[in-house]
């Protein structure tokens, strides 16, 4: 088992991509990017591409190869995010009712996810469009950015956390 890194800036702050045997295991927020620490990898360069041009706008559709590691239902949960359009939410209840899951089980598995941005849990939302919780970055601030890049969330920040 071969597990390679790649650090990143973007908008939302610093990120740490890493691969493990060939796949995407995991992306997270990182208190600042840690310069010299990228491993040489095709898939990390692919994956720090993919995710530049998702921030720049000019990509909509991650193609890289996702291996989260979870229970079967976190999984089951995770797949029916990746089923949600950019540009688009879904409820926590209504992928409750894709997975036979309930919402609260839902938004676990949310929090849960080791893949955020390229899983795109920030895309679920409560029933009454409230953020909900979000685990990486900032919390529901980086959620908000996320969903406001891809034009799903037109209320301004400033009304959000004041």
């Amino acid at each position: 088992m071969t597990r390679r890194h790649r650090g990143l800036d973007t908008p939302t702050g610093p990120l740490r991509v890493t691969e493990e045997d060939g796949t995407i295991v995991q992306v997270t927020w990182t208190a600042k990017r840690a310069s010299g620490a990228d491993d040489a990898s095709a898939l990390l360069d692919a994956a720090a591409a993919q995710i530049e041009a998702y921030f720049a706008g000019a990509l909509r559709v991650f193609d890289l190869p996702l291996k989260p590691s979870g229970s079967v239902f976190q999984r089951a949960v995770w797949e029916e995010m990746l089923r949600i359009p950019y540009g688009e939410t879904r409820s926590y209840g209504d992928l409750a009712a894709a997975t036979g899951g309930v919402a609260r089980a839902v938004g676990g598995a949310c929090g849960a996810n080791p893949i955020p941005i390229l899983i795109p849990c920030h895309r679920v939302l409560a029933a009454d469009r409230a953020l909900g919780g979000f685990s990486g970055g900032r919390g529901g601030e980086t959620k908000a950015e996320l969903l406001t890049l891809e034009g799903a969330w037109p209320i301004q920040h400033s009304l959000l956390f004041s």
